[in-house]
């Protein structure tokens, strides 16, 4: 589990941090500076920073159930990878604009954090 999360970690790297400094490069003074006026932005980069927001809400959910599955004994890693895998798959779609395969992927991965949770309890 262990490493799951860690995985799951390195994925938010990716949303929060690498993506989108790579889709912005055009405008990499603004990312060093205050940031204190706006900048135009792509509809991708728009996208992945739609997509991040969607990860933040449901990773704190994420950790706090593996979190308890390692902290009460239950394995629950087959769900977690699951979950990661979901995740993955829904942040390519999003970039790349595939809506109804990202919707199925969404709804995959709340399905993950529900049978997490049941198995928890």
């Amino acid at each position: 589990m262990s490493a799951i999360i860690i995985y799951s970690l390195a994925l938010a790297l990716v949303h929060f941090w690498i993506l989108p400094a790579s889709l912005n490069l055009k405008n990499f003074g603004y990312l060093v500076s205050n940031r204190d006026g706006s900048v135009e932005t792509s509809a991708i980069y728009d996208r992945v920073s739609r997509a991040a927001a969607n990860y933040q809400e449901s990773f704190a959910a994420f950790l706090a159930l593996c979190l308890l599955s390692m902290h009460m004994g239950i394995d629950l890693s087959a769900t977690a990878t699951y979950w990661l895998g979901f995740r993955i798959a829904f942040l390519a779609c999003y970039t790349i604009g595939i809506t109804y395969l990202r919707t199925a992927l969404w709804l995959g991965s709340l399905g993950c954090l529900i049978s997490m949770a049941v198995q928890l309890s």
